[in-house]
């Protein structure tokens, strides 16, 4: 199977999405906790087990034997315990109904909530382990899809959770009963936990106990942005089938997509350096204020299921693992690390297309083009965005994007309107005008100094961005072409040679702000072409490349569109580069500092993600050093 084939559309949208409350608003919430649960089995497969046997098989795993040859002392079994004490489940189905009464309720005040393929979340017929790969947005995201699988008579998956979550009181030991398994971000050099993390996960996978849940991207995203995949879980469930544990393994993508997250402000305040809180259960008491709000719609697309057989099939090496015992550790060969990285970077592709756009999203990327002081003095007149908007439309729907937008036009004033409402927070609508709305202190309290008041805007800036974030996959390999064009410009014909290696540099570039793999750059600038092609925006006749005169405008904009994170990338050469050394506290102060000097006019630089993501290309390049004191 070619590259190519591997990332090619594959979404059929002949199914719609089903509200998945509708009935549930009808019904008793009680009543659906205490329902009947019969989820189906598959007919082959190794024999079900419980979670004290699963927990049994891991502490007397080949792999934890070897590493403790030689005896095994008091000090390390204590050790053993308080790991498995710390990281095993213990799915239990009272638990899982009291959440699910909680979710039930809390769920028909937030959202209402869409799903499509629920179908897909059945075990294949032949047992193969399945492991569903959800994108995370949201906090929300933890039990949405344990509360499809419980809704729908589906197995419910055990969860790969961060250890913050475990330290809640109360909540912490109800996520366990309701499947999470707790892993350590930060493992270190500890080698009795590094034994036992892959363990857990392997037997997990082995024994098909239940579908496995994880984020490939590892951590929330802050940005709302596709964040680079995370390799090392991703190594952990296909290690099995590497080794020819089991036959195949079932790699289940999904997409959910928000209106808006109840984390909104939250997210663009950490992202200007404010410490994330504690997850506590006294703060998600102190947070119910949020089910009085409106969030909108959410929507949950279960992905086409992909076969790890069939996509690695002639891409490895697997006698690799048979050359040592398949229970010692062993270093995955490069052609393995290379088919893992491929395997994750299309299941974010994957989420990716399937994910639902708002309106507010085009609407939120068609007022970021304007300069910001302007947005909040002057404003944008109303006729000006709504026309600009539905022109991003058309361009939205060429390049595939699914919108949660009427088929109608007649009806977009409406939609555009609604949409302006439900983001009051951000953006408001005054005598035929749209501001952005800087946030205000409390009671009223104006900023007491020139930084604060850079801050305080800056959080309206950077939730807006958050949504025009969510459409960045659709346009952003025509922009990286669009950045190339502009780039070259030796004439009006612009040499294909020339044109690739530049769309090559700015893609690698850009690959901690995009979903890009690096081993299949050329083939995204092929897609480049074709859809700017297809939107009458360019010209490809043999070698040469040119711009039409109705493509000016469609080039512009998305020139536009990447020029934040080039305009940060820039300030980082220009300024980080020559300094000895600084901390992350330190740089985010010297980024302030420039803005105050009128240095940097890009509010999105002072984002610590982009910060850290335009250091992170400095250290790919070896231009700066990182050093852990």
């Amino acid at each position: 199977m070619s590259l190519s084939s591997i990332y090619s559309p594959k979404i059929n949208d002949e199914e719609e999405f089903a509200d998945i409350l509708e009935d549930l608003r009808r019904s008793w919430d009680l009543g659906h906790a205490l329902r009947t649960f019969k989820p189906s089995v598959p007919d082959t497969g190794p024999p079900p087990c419980s979670a004290a046997e699963l927990t049994a098989a891991v502490r007397t795993s080949q792999h934890l034997r070897y590493l403790t040859q030689g005896g095994v002392c008091v000090g390390v079994c204590v050790c053993v315990e308080v790991i498995l004490s710390e990281m095993s489940q213990n799915l239990q189905m009272s638990s899982i109904r009291l959440l699910g009464y909680g979710l039930n309720k809390a769920m028909k005040r937030l959202f209402h909530a869409r799903q499509r393929q629920h179908g897909r979340l059945q075990p294949t017929a032949q047992g193969y382990p399945v492991i569903l790969m959800p994108n995370h947005r949201s906090y929300m995201d933890f039990l949405i899809i344990s509360f499809l699988s419980f809704t729908y008579d589906l197995p419910i998956p055990v969860i790969a959770a961060g250890t913050p979550l475990s330290k809640m009181k109360l909540m912490g030991e109800i996520f366990r009963r309701c499947g999470a398994f707790y892993i350590r971000r930060g493992i270190g050099s500890d080698k009795l936990y590094w034994a036992f993390c892959p363990s857990m996960v392997k037997t997990i996978v082995r024994r098909a106990y239940a579908p496995l849940e994880f984020y490939v991207e590892g951590l929330r995203s802050r940005t709302l942005k596709a964040l680079p995949p995370k390799l090392g879980m991703m190594h952990m469930v296909l290690e099995p089938f590497f080794k020819g544990e089991v036959y195949d393994i079932t790699l289940v993508p999904i997409s959910i997509s928000y209106d808006r997250v109840v984390e909104e402000s939250l997210l663009a305040h950490e992202l200007l350096g404010v410490p994330k809180p504690r997850e506590t259960t006294r703060g998600l008491l102190k947070a119910s204020s949020v089910l009085w709000e409106n969030y909108g719609s959410m929507h949950v697309n279960i992905g086409q299921a992909l076969s790890v057989r069939a996509m690695c099939q002639g891409k490895i090496d697997r006698n690799h693992y048979n050359r040592v015992p398949r229970d010692l550790p062993q270093k995955p060969g490069e052609d393995m690390q290379a088919c893992v990285s491929l395997l994750a970077h299309r299941v974010v592709r994957d989420q990716e297309q399937g994910a639902v756009l708002s309106p507010w999203s085009l609407m939120a990327t068609v007022l970021l083009q304007s300069p910001v002081p302007s947005l909040v003095q002057e404003g944008l007149p109303w006729g000006a965005l709504a026309q600009r908007t539905l022109w991003l439309r058309g361009h939205a729907l060429a390049f595939g994007a699914r919108l949660n937008w009427p088929d109608t036009c007649t009806e977009s004033d409406e939609v555009m309107s609604s949409n302006m409402s439900l983001h009051h927070s951000v953006a408001r609508r005054r005598g035929g005008r749209v501001f952005l709305l800087e946030e205000e202190g409390f009671a009223g309290r104006r900023p007491t100094s020139a930084e604060e008041g850079v801050a305080w805007r800056a959080v309206a800036v950077l939730m807006m961005a958050s949504h025009r974030n969510q459409a960045l996959h659709v346009f952003a390999r025509p922009a990286m072409l669009a950045v190339a064009i502009v780039s070259i410009k030796p004439s009006d014909d612009l040499i294909m040679f020339s044109l690739v290696n530049v769309f090559h540099s700015t893609a690698c570039g850009a690959s901690w702000e995009i979903n890009v793999c690096r081993s299949r750059v050329y083939q995204d600038f092929e897609e480049a072409c074709s859809l700017l092609g297809k939107a009458g925006a360019i010209q490809c006749c043999q070698e040469e490349i040119s711009v039409t005169d109705a493509g000016q405008q469609t080039m512009t904009f998305l020139k536009t569109l990447l020029q934040p994170f080039m305009d940060s990338y820039q300030v980082t050469c220009r300024h980080i580069v020559p300094i000895d050394w600084l901390t992350d506290w330190s740089m985010t102060a010297f980024y302030r500092l420039l803005f105050l000097n009128s240095e940097l006019q890009t509010y999105e630089a002072l984002s610590s993600d982009t910060q850290s993501n335009a250091l992170s290309s400095l250290l790919r390049l070896e231009a700066v050093t990182k050093l852990r004191t």
